[in-house]
């Protein structure tokens, strides 16, 4: 009879302990204009399950990364019927105009304004588009649902018509053309898990090149034309502590493409061929005291199967790789890239951050028909420190005014002024 009565107490006690550790409820406070049945389908912990701390974790952080939440915590309480966990949501806001101003190749004003919505319907959704005007004008709209079949499974879609003042580089000097891009793009995207995600695109691209001088060496150049068919895939590794103007952690981007010249002009057929493009972006950012933040971006690209072609798909250019050096003021069949710089937080006062950092760009190109040794020319080799000036607005999403001025060594080096939305990476 005694053994029975322990028997007895013994399952009891496992049994209340075994509900106390079962999650009887999930809430979320702060919600607005995100839907709350969005985040029940997107986040791993559930009602009558486990209780699990790692997964709350992983969902605090997945939340965080969603462009309509600014921050999210939870915490949690122990009832007669199991745990209740809160999850504190603070939301971003979400629809953003943007403004970037810079100095196209005729050395005149160029802009480039944007409106974009990140969190359409309360799921996130990406919905906007821009008008550019850099000698040129250009414009794309937008549209991208990352969770529309499941928490794993979405799609995007995106058309745009570019045209802008390209300098193309020939053994026999520089030559500007006209170039114009009309391009419509379908994409399955892909959250394997907590930390990988991938895409998978194909684009439809009608090109042409249209000879702005009057230079009678290059008659035989005047114009260019072909179609082509791009076929993108795209794996990213995440794993980043978001606290507002803060990071910490690491993110891996490896981007191939296979660019299909399906028929041109016969210049179009000599010069623009079918190849294959890889780009690595790996970064790593590192949270330094109470208010500093180190980030650094090592970006490696090359191509096979155009070698020798004077169009080549990698620009040395402000505002995507080294601050200060001009606009598309070289292009390469090869690129090596380093961005590093020190962020600290100046001033914060409830939603406002002013940040100064401190950085340094350099890269090198391989120039077309140049093999891989091309990258060690010091001729090739770009080095620029600057400093430069953030204003953040921590519960709008991207919401990060810069202004940087990059310092050119060596001979011929330019400086200038950088401007735009958002960090440099």
């Amino acid at each position: 009879m005694r053994n029975f009565i322990w028997v007895v107490l013994l399952f009891y006690g496992a049994h209340s302990y075994a509900q106390e550790q079962e999650i009887h409820n999930l809430e979320f406070e702060g919600l607005k204009r995100t839907k709350e049945s969005f985040l029940r389908r997107l986040v791993k912990v559930k009602p009558n399950a486990a209780y699990d701390t790692i997964l709350i974790k992983e969902d605090i952080e997945r939340l965080k990364r969603l462009p309509g939440i600014a921050n999210a915590s939870s915490s949690t309480r122990k009832t007669n019927d199991g745990i209740e966990v809160l999850y504190e949501i603070e939301e971003n806001f979400t629809i953003i105009p943007g403004l970037r101003i810079s100095t196209d190749n005729n050395g005149e004003f160029a802009f480039r304004l944007s409106a974009f919505e990140f969190n359409l319907f309360g799921n996130n959704q990406l919905l906007g588009g821009f008008y550019e005007r850099d000698v040129f004008d250009s414009y794309g709209i937008f549209w991208e649902h990352p969770f529309l079949f499941s928490d794993k499974l979405g799609i995007g879609f995106n058309y745009q018509d570019r045209t802008t003042q390209e300098p193309v580089f020939f053994e026999e000097g520089t030559e500007n053309y006209r170039f114009n891009a009309r391009n419509v793009e379908g994409a399955l995207l892909f959250s394997f898990d907590f930390n990988n995600e991938a895409e998978l695109g194909v684009s439809y691209v009608k090109e042409q090149y249209d000879f702005l001088g009057e230079d009678e060496a290059v008659n035989d150049l005047l114009f260019l034309e072909a179609d082509k068919l791009i076929y993108r895939g795209q794996y990213r590794y995440v794993d980043l502590d978001i606290d507002y103007q803060y990071f910490d952690g690491v993110i891996n981007e490896f981007t191939a493409q296979y660019i299909d010249l399906l028929n041109g002009d016969a210049l179009g057929n000599q010069f623009l061929k079918s190849f294959v493009s890889l780009r690595n972006d790996a970064i790593y950012y590192k949270k330094i005291g109470q208010n500093g933040n180190w980030a650094s971006r090592l970006r490696l690209a090359t191509t096979f199967g155009n070698e020798d072609s004077p169009f080549a798909p990698f620009t040395l250019d402000n505002q995507l790789n080294i601050r200060g050096v001009g606009n598309t003021v070289d292009r390469g069949i090869a690129a090596a890239v380093l961005n590093t710089e020190y962020r600290h937080t100046l001033y914060e006062k409830g939603w406002f951050v002013l940040q100064g950092n401190a950085f340094l760009d350099t890269g090198t190109w391989r120039n077309p028909g140049e093999g891989f040794s091309d990258l060690f020319d010091s001729n090739n080799i770009r080095v620029y420190p600057g400093l430069g000036v953030r204003f953040i607005h921590k519960r709008i999403f991207n919401a990060v005014f810069r202004l940087d001025y990059g310092f050119g060594l060596g001979d011929n080096a330019t400086n200038g002024i950088v401007f735009g939305i958002g960090q440099y990476f």
